[in-house]
């Protein structure tokens, strides 16, 4: 008897002695081969599907968030984050789309820090720093993945085990991060790590954003709230110099909402250095609160950030160059897409100012960040 037929059979039997059967989880939750890897392991996509008909699709390369469908004013659904088709394009193009990234996120100056006098070298991957955990960080890596679900929500666990020397890390360092996504439209992060020597962590999850869909252009008319009073401005090679500087009275303050494209053209250095916005805010919070709010007055998808983490990096999408192609053969042009990414300060090892990244291993690292979906009339 086939599964299908099996399950048919028992609602029938259930109906006729009187009894409901429970379908609420039915189809909330699906899988599928999305490619293999050059070795030949396999890639699964986990597709997550509430009562609305939202859904994401998350794989265990990077755990990287394939795609986010969501309704627009008018109902209709539509994919707001960039991404590819393949996983040869995630592993050879992608300027980190989507995944996770770690084990540090963001920048080290010279990929170099020092615990207890002694010092680690990381790969200069970013010249002439470390970016996102090496050349091969937690984006580039297969991770182990349970999915879950519920009566009102669904998700996948991801972990792994870093091992130590990583990338040039010290300690073997044990992760597990895991999406939820609910009947709310929210997407909520959990991110679980620990270590057997002491060791620097940031982790965070770099999906680049597009209100409007993954394929209609700029997001200069998205308005923007960051909660932040302040920000770690910059050098030259996009390393911070350790100020905590106000944003007031500078084209870094969103603490009113503003067009992302309104100040992203003023001369100013902080502005010149990072090509536009690529920069760390120092979030008004102590603990779980809101970080950042983006609507898109096209669409009008409304996104806020929730996070206990201290910082948020603002990414404009300087960089994209119009030459990769991603999703429905879209050519992604420069600032087709931001990042908001939940974190502590780049840099901090070497800033003895900046909240600490220590992880010893009579600790264990936990944090949470939840994206809320929704739509203004």
């Amino acid at each position: 008897m086939t599964g299908r037929l099996f399950l048919l059979t028992v609602q029938f039997a259930m109906l006729l002695s009187g009894c409901e059967m429970d379908l609420s989880k039915e189809n909330r939750l699906s899988t599928s081969k999305f490619g293999e890897m050059p070795d030949g392991r396999d890639i699964t996509k986990y597709t997550i599907t509430n009562k609305s008909g939202s859904s994401i699709e998350v794989i265990n390369l990077g755990g990287i968030i394939v795609s986010i469908n969501l309704p627009d004013l008018e109902g209709n659904m539509g994919d707001i984050v960039l991404g590819y088709d393949n996983v040869t394009q995630y592993l050879q193009e992608s300027p980190y789309m989507g995944a996770i990234v770690g084990r540090y996120a963001n920048r080290i100056a010279n990929g170099k820090f020092s615990i207890d006098n002694e010092e680690y070298t990381l790969a200069q991957n970013n010249a002439p720093n470390a970016l996102h955990g090496g050349l091969e960080g937690f984006d580039k890596k297969v991770w182990s993945a349970s999915p879950f679900e519920t009566n009102e929500n669904a998700g996948v666990i991801l972990s792994l085990i870093s091992e130590d020397g990583d990338q040039g890390y010290p300690g073997s360092l044990k992760v597990e991060v895991t999406y939820t996504f609910d009947d709310q439209n929210q997407l909520t992060v959990d991110y679980k790590a620990t270590t057997d020597k002491s060791t620097v962590i940031n982790i965070s999850q770099h999906s680049y954003f597009n209100l409007n869909g993954h394929n209609s252009g700029q997001i200069g008319d998205h308005e923007m709230m960051i909660n932040a009073n302040h920000y770690t401005p910059i050098n030259d090679t996009l390393i911070p110099t350790g100020e905590i500087a106000r944003v007031e009275n500078t084209p870094m303050d969103f603490r009113k909402a503003k067009p992302i494209n309104e100040d992203i053209n003023t001369d100013f250095k902080q502005l010149e250095y990072g090509l536009g916005y690529d920069h760390n805010w120092v979030l008004n919070q102590d603990e779980f609160s809101q970080a950042a709010k983006v609507y898109a007055p096209k669409s009008g998808r409304i996104m806020e950030i929730y996070t206990d983490q201290p910082g948020i990096q603002f990414y404009s999408g300087n960089f994209i160059d119009g030459m990769s192609y991603g999703k429905d053969n879209f050519a992604y042009a420069k600032r087709g897409g931001f990042c908001l990414e939940t974190q502590h300060f780049p840099d901090s090892p070497n800033h003895k100012n900046f909240p600490s990244t220590l992880l010893i291993p009579s600790e264990t690292f936990e944090s949470k960040t939840v994206f809320k979906f929704s739509v203004r009339q």
